[in-house]
């Protein structure tokens, strides 16, 4: 099937469709100057079709190859999705999110470590995606024709329909319900002649300018920024910034919760499918990827998760209201500025410390462990002795002896170059005991391993430890250990503090430092 081009001119906006999706809009113009945009921009879209087949996609020869089996082998499965009250975003201290929660999932169902990058420009994505950068789009795609021309689609997640945002009036509350309901628009072709802000190069701009068609009439498009979220547009709306804008059902209904001066009723489209995106030619991870979904939705699990973002309003508005809530704030937990003036001393990124605290205590400082160890850093009866601990509860006696047991440590790794490998060394050590990961990094030069690198190194001989075969080897002093607890421990606290990054900015605002 050929792709189709149409041009639309409406009240001094022209658009450019290609296969019903809007490849370009032109604000008003000289009748002069809208004819050379029409011209230069008919050539561009002819040029750039030279370099794909007719169904729009490229050739496979210039396609990146990397299937199931190559991710398997690395080990890594890297996926791209939004930051947004649903998808993606950090409360207290913890990553969570609809696609957050699917995909470490799918990722432990293919037996490789979850690695996550951020974007909500869907040109970025997709971009990204056919560059062999990520090996997924995880993000509530639309599934329409122009985008399976040119990219695989997995078996669709949920079904939902468009709907138009708009606000009630200021006095809502008080108006009769006769009058409140004249204040609002009840039917799409009220839109007629009005403005109406999308998201640029999204469905709800395909639908906008479909529906427009459909009604006979001009609806004016505000054309938004790409990497705009529809949580901010929908935002933007409740704050009266813009009049209208198209949202997902699911998503404008969760955030209606949280703003009640928001009506979601009317809806602009039939229901659609919504469904993550894959490179055309990994259709071994396609097949996976659909059979593990059709298996989650046959499931309890599945549905848990759905509701858990999309249904459970009191949840979404508790979130709303934290302080320690991602997508309002830049604050991990209550003890970012001890934390900050902890790692500042070790002159360590304090995100990285904190993903540490957590993985210590999940940030609660009467936390006692089944070995006696109590408080922020986990500090045990005779560790609080020798620093001067009198109250393992106290958050900030127990930073600070964390912090000092964290810099002797460190001290003794001072012969490991990398700084990133010393950490993970310290790290380790805090977690087992600096004996044993001497023992490992022992084993480590005896089997040809590097001794200074803890990655795929020191951490696969410590796991080794756990066997008689190796800890009564006479190069180990210290016996067994358990292994898997230092191998599992570095590891999840760089992969939170990975998720720190992306939602947390490394300089902490001023008031929460003390600084002036």
């Amino acid at each position: 099937m050929k792709a189709t081009i149409r041009f639309l001119y409406r009240k001094n906006f022209f658009y450019i469709v290609v296969s019903n999706s809007v490849v370009l809009t032109i604000r008003p113009m000289s009748g002069r100057l809208l004819i050379y945009f029409f011209i230069v921009s008919f050539i561009g879209l002819v040029g750039c079709r030279s370099n794909t087949n007719e169904k729009g996609k490229k050739d496979d020869k210039d396609l990146v190859h990397r299937d199931l089996a190559e991710i398997q082998e690395d080990g890594v499965l890297r996926v791209v999705t939004t930051y947004s009250s649903t998808s993606y975003f950090l409360y207290k201290g913890q990553p969570m999110g609809y696609e957050y929660d699917l995909l470490k999932r799918f990722a432990k169902h293919l037996d490789v470590r979850l690695e996550i990058s951020v974007s909500n420009d869907l040109d970025t994505m997709f971009q990204r995606l056919m560059d062999g950068e990520v090996d997924l789009i995880a993000h509530g795609l639309t599934i329409t024709n122009s985008r399976k021309e040119k990219f695989a689609f997995s078996e669709y997640l949920y079904l939902t329909h468009q709907v138009l945002v708009q606000r009630k009036p200021q006095n809502w509350r008080k108006l009769g319900w006769s009058k409140l309901q004249s204040s609002l628009i009840h039917d799409p072709i009220e839109l007629i002649g009005d403005t109406v802000s999308v998201r640029a190069n999204s469905s709800y701009l395909d639908r906008l300018v479909n529906l427009s068609d459909e009604i006979g009439g001009i609806i004016h498009i505000d054309t938004l920024s790409g990497d705009l979220s529809t949580d901010r547009i929908i935002e933007m709306v409740a704050n009266g910034e813009i009049k209208y804008t198209f949202a997902d059902n699911n998503i404008a209904s969760i955030n209606a919760s949280y703003y009640p001066e928001l009506d979601v009723s009317v809806p602009v489209s039939f229901s659609q499918r919504m469904a993550w995106a894959l490179r055309p030619n990994s259709p071994e991870l396609e097949r996976n990827l659909n059979d593990w979904i059709k298996t989650m939705k046959d499931g309890v699990a599945y549905y848990v998760i759905y509701n858990k973002y999309f249904k459970n309003e009191r949840d979404f508005r508790r979130r709303e209201n934290s302080e320690l809530y991602s997508m309002n704030h830049n604050n991990i937990s209550p003890y970012d500025d001890l934390i900050q003036a902890s790692a500042d001393s070790l002159g360590w990124d304090w995100r990285l410390m904190a993903a540490m605290v957590f993985q210590e205590s999940k940030f609660n400082p009467d936390l006692e462990s089944w070995a006696g160890a109590r408080g922020l850093m986990q500090i045990m009866p005779r560790t609080a002795e020798r620093f001067g601990v009198t109250d393992r509860t106290d958050p900030k006696q127990s930073v600070r002896a964390g912090t000092e047991i964290l810099e002797l440590l460190w001290n003794r790794f001072e012969d490991i170059p990398d700084s990133v490998q010393r950490i993970k060394f310290t790290m380790a050590a805090y977690n087992c005991g600096y004996g044993h990961v001497d023992d490992a990094r022992n084993l480590a030069y005896e089997e040809g391993l590097d001794m200074y690198r803890w990655d795929n190194h020191v951490e696969e001989t410590i796991l080794k430890l756990s066997y008689p075969e190796y800890y009564n080897k006479p190069v180990i002093k210290y016996g067994y250990v358990r292994g898997i607890e230092p191998y599992t421990y570095v590891r999840q606290v760089f992969d939170r503090y990975a998720n720190y990054s992306h939602f947390i900015e490394r300089e902490m605002p001023e008031e929460m430092t003390g600084t002036q």
